[in-house]
């Protein structure tokens, strides 16, 4: 039991408790991975093509998609789907730019002649990862390319796997995409972090993928900057007796037809809701379309805890730390207010994670694994960085220089204690 919700163990139940996890393969992978970034360092677009056709059963031609080639694919949506990704690139534009607003230049003058600072810098090149997986998220290059045009980045470039259907390499255009590169796995995360004879290398890498690709962003990270590791995707409700059953079913099966691994859970302080729940996901299982999918999720990830207080069911949140956290409670955004740790939160019945998912404007690209504890997920704040400066007045020196001297002094560094003292002479320039 986690140290948050140990001081609630006698309030906390689990209806339905979720399958122990299976033994992590993670040294297989990370062999297999490192395999693959020395193939790809190495050969470069050669090791490229060989390495889809073991991986992908698909052959390569061009390692770049033409602009011709992206123009037909946005030619070809239907009139339809076109207006919806715009639609949603609209809404994830507009949210980027009012988080972007709030981020500004600083300058401030704490000491007499002692100017501080910082500036806001976009990040020079991003290389935006699209996963493949079992659907073709349409929304999956706009969550990562606009905020990166946002910023003000000056060339982003999405990795897509080469089976990903017109529609989502159209996304990516329409999203302001410099370039397009067809490959996925971790040769694609190579290829971003080391460059090759045709794609350029990148200064940081966003967007998920299997274990395959999140071990291979562990491995270059360093060198070039990633997101963050990213694992199977999860929901949580918190509920009450004001909650319903259908909507709760509903929504934690939603998020279980991603991935057999998705972690699904209700933490609820009414019994009543815990068994319609079960009742309501059992019934909406036989006739749900990706109900093999879904079905193992809850099988083998779902869990019902009954907290026998609202504290106690707060204490497993914030252990938790979901992807996404619901609030299904009669007074949800009392309790907003006091939880701190998710990564993407969804306050009342009305607000679902589908529509984060896809066209609110919220970004999709969240913490998984309990990483909500430390960090927030993915936007316009990624693409950025904040790089201080300072720049000093000789009166500004007059008082810096003692202290610094005496301290490096004390500290034996007798250069450092140098050039404190050397700012000392009036004839220094500004």
């Amino acid at each position: 039991m986690h140290p948050l919700m140990a001081p609630f163990a006698a309030e906390i139940t689990w209806i339905k408790a979720p399958l122990p996890e299976a033994a992590a393969e993670d040294g297989a992978i990370a062999g297999t991975v490192r395999a693959i970034l020395a193939e790809v360092r190495a050969g470069g677009d050669a090791a490229l093509r060989a390495l889809s056709q073991r991986f992908d059963g698909v052959e390569v031609g061009a390692i770049e998609v033409s602009e011709a080639e992206r123009a037909a694919a946005v030619a070809a949506l239907d009139p339809q789907t076109r207006a919806d990704t715009e639609f949603a690139i609209a809404n994830v534009r507009a949210f980027a730019q009012a988080q972007l607003a709030t981020m500004l230049p600083l300058e401030v003058e704490p000491l007499p002649g002692l100017h501080l600072g910082h500036r806001v810098i976009p990040i020079r090149t991003v290389g935006c990862y699209v996963p493949g997986g079992r659907y073709p998220l349409l929304s999956a290059p706009v969550m990562t390319l606009v905020p990166a045009r946002v910023a003000g980045w000056r060339t982003a470039n999405p990795r897509l796997p080469p089976t990903a259907p017109p529609a989502v390499s159209a996304g990516g255009l329409l999203s302001g995409a410099a370039r397009r590169f067809p490959g996925g796995g971790a040769q694609a995360i190579a290829a971003m972090a080391y460059g090759t004879e045709t794609i350029p290398a990148v200064d940081k890498i966003m967007g998920p993928g299997n274990a395959f690709v999140n071990e291979a962003k562990r491995q270059v990270f360093g060198p070039v900057g990633i997101d963050a590791p990213a694992g199977p995707s999860e929901i949580y409700i918190l509920a009450g007796e004001t909650a319903r059953g259908e909507g709760v079913a509903t929504d934690l099966l939603a998020q279980a037809e991603h991935d057999p691994r998705t972690r699904v859970g209700l933490i609820t302080t009414d019994a009543a809701l815990a068994d319609a729940v079960l009742a309501e996901v059992a019934a909406q299982l036989e006739t749900l379309s990706t109900a093999a999918v879904a079905g193992a999720a809850w099988r083998d990830r779902g869990e019902v805890i009954l907290c026998a207080s609202e504290a106690a069911m707060i204490a497993c949140s914030e252990a938790i730390a979901a992807e996404h956290l619901q609030i299904h409670t009669r007074d949800p955004q009392e309790l907003a207010a006091r939880l701190s740790n998710y990564g993407s939160l969804f306050i009342g019945e009305r607000a679902s994670v589908v529509y984060s998912d896809k066209c609110s404007g919220t970004n999709h690209t969240l913490p998984t694994m309990g990483a909500g504890r430390y960090t927030g997920g993915l936007w316009v704040g990624s693409y950025v960085k904040i790089a201080t400066h300072q720049w000093l007045e000789q009166s500004a020196v007059e008082v810096l220089a003692p202290p610094a001297c005496r301290q490096s002094a004390s500290e034996q560094l007798e250069g450092h204690r140098r050039a404190a003292a050397l700012r000392l002479q009036s004839n220094m320039r500004s």
